[in-house]
This record gives C-alpha cells, structure tokens and sequence, in this order.
C-alpha cells in the first residue's frame, strides 16, 4: 500500500504506449502484472501516393479514450496512478501554433516517402561529398570517432531530416509561424506532453530526440551545424530532457486529477528497456510494423559505415546508455497486407500455413514497401514476389513472406556482428509478430543462437512503466525489474528442421541466394 492525496491505497504506473498501428494503455501494479488495458486503432491517412500521415486530433482522442477505459477496467481512481509513463513510435512529427496549440497541418509518419527525391538529391551532391571528404581528413588527425561518422553520413527518410524542410518550403503558414517566433516543432511525445500540460511543457527525452536524425549523439543536443545544413530553424526545437524526469503533471481538466508524467520514452528504446537489456551485448529484436534489431552498445554511441544508427536508449540521472540499431520498415506492414488481399483470414493461422508446405517452392518475396533500409538503403526499392508458378499456392506465398521477415533479422544481425564487434550476451525478441513461432524459429536457426520471447509482448508500454516507475520510487532497482521478467519461450537453434527450416549452412543457403538475387531487382525500381 502507497499513500497519495492522503489516503492509504493500492498504487499504480500507467503507461501509455502510442504506435503505427494502435493506442494501448496498461496500468501495472508492483509486480508489472497488468490489471487493466484498453486499445484503440491508429488510422494512417494517405493523401496521396507515399504520403502518410496521422490526424493529430484523432491521435488526442486515442491517447484520452485509453487512459479513461484502461482506469476503468482496472477498476481504480485516477488517484490511485503513481505516475505516467509514455513511449510513442518515433520520427512522426508535426509543427503547430506556439499560443493556441493548433496544429499546423497533420502527423508526418515515419513511414512517409515524400521527402525521398530530396534524400536521394542530397546523398549524391557535391556539398555531401565534400563533407564526407572533410570529415575523413578530420579523422585522421583528431581520431575523434563524431568525424568518423560525419564522413560516412548519409539521409533517410524515416529520419525527420527532409521531412521537415519539405514542409517548410510547402506550407507558408509554418514559415510564416517561424518568423514570428510562434511555431513548435514536435515528435508525438512532445506534443503529448504540450497537451496533457495545457501547453507549459515544450519538451522531448533523448531517445526521442536521437532517432529524429537532427540530433548529434556524441555532443548530446541538437545539431547546429546539420541545422545549418539544411536551413532548419533551431529556434522550433523542444529542449530536450532525461528520458526519466518529472515532466509535471497533467491538467487536472484532462482526468479530473492530476497525474505526474515521470517518463517520456521512444518505442524501441523503451521496449529494449522492458526488456531488460542493461548490459553491453544485450540485443532486442522488436518485429512490429517494422524490425528494430537494438544493441546496447554501453556509455559511448556506436560509429557506423554501414547504416547502423546511433541512438541513445535512455538517460537516467548521470547515466547514459547508448544503442546501435539497424530496422527493416515493412514487416508487420507485409503481414497485414497478405490478410487485406485474403491470403490468409487470422494471422494466428499463418505460422502452421508455412508448417504445412516444405518449401515456398521458389517464390521470394521482398519486403519493402517503404524501400530497403541497412544495409541497402535503397528508398526506391519496391516490394515484389518472384518466383511464382502455376502450382504457387497461398501457402507458398505466406510461407514467402514469413521468410524474409527472418531473412531481414539474419541481414541485420550479421551486420550488426561485422559492425559492433560486441560479444552478444543474449538475444530477446517482442512485437506483434514474434508470436509466430515459424518466423521466431527460423530466426534463432540462421542466427545459430538462442532468443527468447517474453510472455507479454508489447514491451515499449512495459519499458516506459518501468522507467516511470523507478522515478516515483514504485520500484527501487534495476535488479528488483530483472526479477520481474517473464519468458514465455525459448527458440533453440536447430539443424535440418522439419519442412525445410535448416542453419544458414544447410538447406536454406540456395533460398539466401534467390532472395537475395531479387532483392538486387527489386532496387531502384522507382524512378524519379
């Protein structure tokens, strides 16, 4: 029992955890058992060819409805919350009015392309290749890892980058709000944050603000001179807090009492947290809309050549951990695809579907509706089938796609060894789809090691809770978290497996090289 406003009661963390997807909220209590959720759709809009966006007020709602219905299923009072904590797909970001707190035009997704022809543009100019000629030089005489970096720097769409220079030079009312000093740059967590504060709060957390592609990981702040770059106004940016920090409390207008927000926390970091990956080599492997494959990489940020990205996963107190990570955009995204053009009714059936067939009988698939991340970082790339036959049947091609999800954990993982050179110590899987147990197989099988999956797998709402919770004192350690953690199973490496499924050096060597022959021809497909 806790005491809060006076009375001696049971308390609780809530967390709050927004994604591509969904809105969930769980309230944990001390023994991160959940005692109360409630879920909502996220509907993403697309207004035009490779446009994808989210409506913020929509998004508002979501966020309120969940707190509301998960207090209510929990059968508790708003009281009894000991604090907030909130993880929020990262990179999706809108820019509204300083005074009134109205947006200025929709949530630009993650997942967004428009800014591709800039990315490209930018990636093959000559400034890029003076910069990255520079830096080299730099390297050589200081040693200092942020130069290495800088000369190997190239953009990405799904980093905010481009994303937001394309709306400022396309939307004249925000670079009219810029000039007047009036305008707010935001990620979802910071325009929560603005909202549930009743606009006192403009601020974001480090492992937010690390994976918006404008922060500088080795100087911890926001980067001026790639600002500079670019021409995008610092003036617009949030400051930027620890990932456990008392944010303040929400507006009591909003619950009918106020809750203090102790955490603010991006989804994958968040989930390596709930993880409980503390340790140097510790990776985590979510396999949600996308696949995130996280590293801890310990107190210094990782200098990738090859498309690894450099985040930090929190900073708590002093403290700050660092992650390497490489993602595949569309895996989630593949599955729910399928089921839209009914090659399957329930994603639950999909695993036996790929059971019961011994191969894909040639068909490849290749998963790149948003383009192909690291380590091709290809944003042309198309999705495609290869491959089909006659005798293809619907199996065949579940069977396909369920492939290259692990075909994209084996790529990533294999780079991620080439580049860390960090001993893994243990590999743990979440998300949506590390229920299927053909591709959670097949993973631990090309990788030759053991994953484990954990009994609740939507660890980002976990993660945020447990960040959140430490903060208010619910939780006292990190041990005490570790005790916590429930795996649910454990995926052995195996031989020849049944209906197929072999080590990277048996059986599925000649399906690696087909698949990856038509990744080759699936690059570069779009033109500008």
């Amino acid at each position: 029992m806790t005491k809060r406003n006076g009375f001696n009661k049971e308390t609780f963390i809530l967390s709050v955890d927004v994604g591509t997807t969904s809105i969930r909220c769980h309230i944990y209590d001390k023994e991160a058992q959940i005692r109360g959720s409630c879920i909502t759709k996220v509907v993403p809009l697309y207004p035009e060819v490779g446009h994808v966006e989210m409506d913020p007020d929509a998004l508002w709602t979501g966020f309120i409805t969940v707190v509301k219905g998960a207090v209510q299923v929990a059968n508790i009072h708003m009281s009894q919350i000991e604090a907030l904590g909130i993880s929020t797909q990262r990179a999706t970001f809108t820019t509204w009015d300083r005074r009134t707190g109205v947006p200025f035009h929709n949530f630009i997704s993650w997942q967004d392309q428009r800014a591709a022809d800039l990315v490209k543009s930018w990636n093959r100019s000559c400034t890029l290749k003076v910069i990255h000629g520079a830096m080299k030089v730099v390297y050589l005489v200081t040693r200092q890892k942020r130069s290495l970096a800088a000369s190997s720097l190239f953009f990405s769409t799904q980093h905010v980058t481009f994303r937001l220079v394309w709306v400022l030079t396309h939307y004249k009312q925000v670079r009219q709000a810029v000039a007047e000093g009036n305008c707010c740059f935001g990620t979802i967590d910071t325009w929560l944050l603005f909202k549930l504060t009743n606009g006192r709060i403009h601020a974001t957390d480090y492992s937010n603000a690390s994976a918006t592609g404008i922060f500088d990981t080795y100087q911890m702040c926001w980067s001026g001179m790639l600002c500079s770059l670019v021409s995008l106004p610092l003036s617009i940016l949030p400051k930027v807090e620890n990932t456990g920090h008392d944010f303040g409390c929400t507006d009591t207008s909003i619950f009918g009492f106020p809750i203090p927000i102790m955490s603010v926390m991006a989804d994958q970091q968040a989930a390596m947290f709930g993880e409980c990956c503390f340790d140097v080599g510790d990776v985590k492997i979510t396999m949600g809309t996308g696949t995130f494959m996280n590293i801890n990489t310990g107190s210094k940020p990782h200098t990738s050549v090859a498309g690894l990205y450099p985040l930090v996963g929190w900073k708590i107190g002093s403290e700050v951990v660092y992650l390497a990570e490489g993602n595949a955009a569309d895996t989630g995204t593949a599955i729910k695809w399928a089921q839209e053009l009914e090659l399957f009714s329930d994603v639950q059936d999909t695993s036996a579907m790929a059971y019961s067939v011994s191969d894909s009988n040639g068909v490849c698939f290749v998963p790149s509706f948003s383009g192909l991340q690291a380590p091709l970082n290809d944003p042309k790339a198309c999705a495609s089938f290869m491959g089909l036959k006659p005798s293809t049947t619907k199996s065949h091609l579940v069977r396909a796609i369920l492939e290259s999800v692990a075909f994209r954990n084996k790529q990533l993982y294999e780079l991620m060894l080439r580049e860390t050179h960090i001993p893994i110590t243990k590999i743990r899987v979440d998300g949506g789809v590390s229920s299927n147990d053909f591709v959670m197989q097949l993973t631990a099988s090309l990788f030759g090691r053991k994953v484990t999956r954990p009994k609740h797998r939507e660890m980002s709402c976990l993660g945020a809770a447990f960040v959140a919770g430490l903060g208010a004192g619910f939780w006292r350690t990190r041990e005490e978290l570790k005790k916590l953690h429930n795996t649910d199973d454990v995926f052995l490496p195996r031989g020849p497996l049944n209906n197929g499924c072999s080590t990277p050096n048996g059986e599925y060597n000649p399906v690696l090289q087909s698949w990856e022959r038509a990744l080759r021809r699936s690059m570069n497909w779009y033109k500008p």
